[in-house]
């Protein structure tokens, strides 16, 4: 499980960084918060994907066709849970988006990996 560990947590880290700055850029750009986050998301997705597969959970037996749908359905869960979290801290607090969307990330990364380890990428 450590291999497992230390790999979500380098995929996760460039997942993360791309999701972040293409989030971040896209607010620069002048697109709303949510909308910045879903384009982070999307172009993150892929790299997670793949890097998880590969790297992370490369002992595991699931096929892609088993795996795929599970780590969509888990990505999806964070991204809404952390679609949220930001909307909440942006509408209660005064902090700013780079911020908020930071520390949510963060906070996601835990369950996200809990589910990946667990479901979709399940040994045996």
């Amino acid at each position: 499980m450590r291999a497992s560990v230390s790999g979500f947590v380098s995929v996760g880290a460039v997942a993360a960084a791309v999701h972040y700055v293409v989030a971040l850029l896209a607010h620069a750009l002048g697109w709303l918060p949510s909308n910045a986050n879903w384009l982070g998301f999307l172009a993150a997705f892929p790299v997670s994907y793949i890097g998880h597969r590969w790297w992370s959970f490369r002992g595991t037996q699931a096929s892609h066709q088993q795996a795929f749908p599970k780590f969509l359905t888990v990505a999806l869960t964070g991204f809404l849970g952390n679609q949220a979290l930001v909307w909440l801290a942006l509408t209660y607090t005064p902090l700013p988006f780079w911020f908020v969307l930071g520390v949510v990330m963060v906070i996601v990364a835990v369950s996200t990996w809990l589910l990946s380890r667990f479901w979709a990428f399940k040994h045996g």
